[in-house]
């Protein structure tokens, strides 16, 4: 799905967070990024998705995101996470959201991207794709239903 990016992050010195989000903001599509936070056992892996593309994404799936239940969550993903201040990387501010586990993207107070799960992120493009493709506009359905009016019954073949 879309540019793999590594990146180290050293929070706050180093300006890392601040070109990627940068270079995701300019590429315009979704860059699967992972961040090993200084200090951090584990690394953490995130699709970060343009708001654009992300709202089109979900105008199209037809419902939310399924919540597993099955317990195969990393350990992160399952604890509650903390409220914490908006973190701030040159000038884009990230506020992570407690519920969903998503974190909005802002820069001059507009949001330009998320970081999601990258199976939440797989499934919504799956999902809107689906949906898109199945999906006629009213010109397009009312020609190809007078197209079918105009068919001879099978019988009749």
């Amino acid at each position: 799905m879309g540019i793999q990016i590594d990146v180290v992050v050293d929070y706050p010195v180093n300006d890392e967070v601040e070109r990627v989000l940068g270079l995701a903001e300019a590429v315009g599509e979704p860059v699967t990024v992972t961040f090993l936070w200084e200090g951090g056992v584990q690394a953490e892996r995130a699709v970060l998705v343009p708001a654009a593309t992300l709202a089109l994404w979900e105008h199209w799936a037809p419902t939310t995101y399924p919540e597993n239940d099955a317990g195969d969550e990393s350990p992160a993903a399952a604890e509650e996470p903390e409220l914490a201040h908006p973190a701030e990387f040159g000038a884009f501010t990230l506020f992570r959201r407690r519920m969903g586990g998503r974190t909005a993207v802002a820069r001059s107070g507009v949001v330009v991207a998320e970081l999601l799960n990258p199976d939440e992120a797989h499934w919504l493009q799956e999902k809107a794709r689906d949906v898109r493709q199945g999906f006629m506009n009213p010109k397009q359905k009312a020609a190809f239903e007078e197209f079918l009016a105009r068919q001879p019954p099978l019988d009749e073949r």
